[in-house]
């Protein structure tokens, strides 16, 4: 056997077997992650108590929004974090990420949603209980918090490895390059079989390794972020603390004013109240060229007794290595490119099932080819 050929063999190896063992883990996947591109729009639809007629106020007073979640849970004294509507039609929503119901689990905050015009409280649920949330995470840790979730980040990883031997198989020899882009599913069950294969992982590649190198990312970041920081250096936020915790707490709304006026012209998105005596407020902004829409790279730190600005991170003012992994979220749902992003970012998530399926069946074809040659051997003898 010639090196060239030993070589194509080990790679076929390569990537058989991460497909066959991994594959349906990774079309798990792939399935969850397309229906989560539009996880905020299916939950609104699944649950129509949420929705909101009419349009979204200019203003949102965030201290009366508070005062109803105290009001309906007095006993959850810690931070709160409210996420604003990013559309009409559109709840305000709020987390308490430690109610005492879930102690017992890593990651089950209590969520809740408020009418943006009344500021009633419209839903209250824990994280992890309701359908998109335990889609959620089925999708980051295949329900099996850490040790799930660094299963997820090795099959992004095993994914990579086989979309690359893929790529390395299918390579055209003698520069036949219009005939193996060609699409076309020939007929056949077999060269069928072959041809949505070959064909999905060709045409589907880029989004394939977009959405696994950024999900090995997401997955596991302890291991990620260093990399990038030893060519980039990412910029590290302060532990900050209020200055004097012996007064008052200043009212959400002037918070949200001072940090505004460090930030003119940004759309907030998020609120975290103090999480402790001492804490302060973190404030949330998106501006323009952020390609994360839910979870904007801007923030303002307000001391929570003076009212003064302690920090702030510009998103504009990063640099590579946070620019980097700002990317990463919006480039794996696709809200980084708006609609026809997330769209995509669906569609690619289809594809695992496809490769597996198709993939699967090509091995079993093979092996029953191979399992009648001795057959055909011996009647051609007689």
């Amino acid at each position: 056997m010639s090196g060239h050929r030993r070589l194509r063999q080990f790679w076929v190896q390569v990537h058989l077997w991460p497909g066959l063992l991994l594959g349906a883990v990774f079309a798990v996947l792939g399935l969850s992650g397309s229906v989560l591109c539009f996880y905020p729009e299916i939950d609104l639809w699944l649950n129509p108590a949420q929705q909101v007629a009419g349009r979204a106020p200019a203003a949102i007073s965030v201290q009366r929004a508070l005062d109803a979640l105290h009001a309906a849970r007095p006993d959850y004294g810690g931070a709160w974090r409210l996420e604003m509507p990013l559309a009409d039609g559109r709840p305000l929503g709020a987390r308490y990420y430690r109610p005492p119901e879930t102690a017992g689990r890593s990651f089950a905050p209590f969520m809740a949603t408020l009418d943006p015009q009344t500021l009633a409280v419209s839903s209250q649920r824990f994280w992890g209980d309701y359908a998109m949330t335990w889609l959620y995470n089925l999708h980051y840790t295949l329900l099996w918090e850490k040790p799930g979730r660094m299963a997820v980040g090795l099959v992004g990883l095993f994914s990579l490895l086989s979309l690359g031997s893929g790529l390395y198989l299918w390579w055209p020899a003698g520069g036949r390059w219009r005939q193996a882009l060609r699409a076309r599913i020939r007929p056949g069950r077999v060269r069928a079989t072959y041809d949505w294969h070959t064909l999905g992982g060709l045409y589907g590649l880029v989004l394939l390794l977009v959405i696994s190198f950024s999900g090995v990312f997401l997955a596991l970041p302890e291991y990620g972020r260093p990399l990038v920081d030893a060519f980039s250096p990412l910029g590290r936020s302060a532990t900050l603390h209020s200055a004097d915790a012996r007064g008052d707490l200043i009212s959400a709304d002037l918070a949200v004013a001072r940090a505004q006026a460090v930030l003119p012209g940004a759309v907030l998105r998020w609120v975290e109240t103090p999480a402790t005596a001492d804490g302060v407020f973190r404030l949330n902004f998106w501006q323009a060229g952020d390609p994360g829409h839910r979870f904007p790279r801007s923030n303002v730190w307000v001391d929570a007794y003076s009212g003064a600005v302690l920090a702030v991170r510009d998103w504009r003012q990063e640099a590579a290595g946070d620019v980097f992994l700002a990317w990463q979220h919006p480039l794996h749902n696709g809200e980084g490119f708006g609609l026809g992003g997330r769209l995509l970012a669906c569609l690619a998530g289809l594809l695992p099932a496809l490769l597996w399926v198709t993939g699967v069946m090509r091995w079993s074809q093979k092996r029953q080819a191979r399992a009648k040659r001795p057959a055909l051997a011996e009647a051609r003898l007689i």
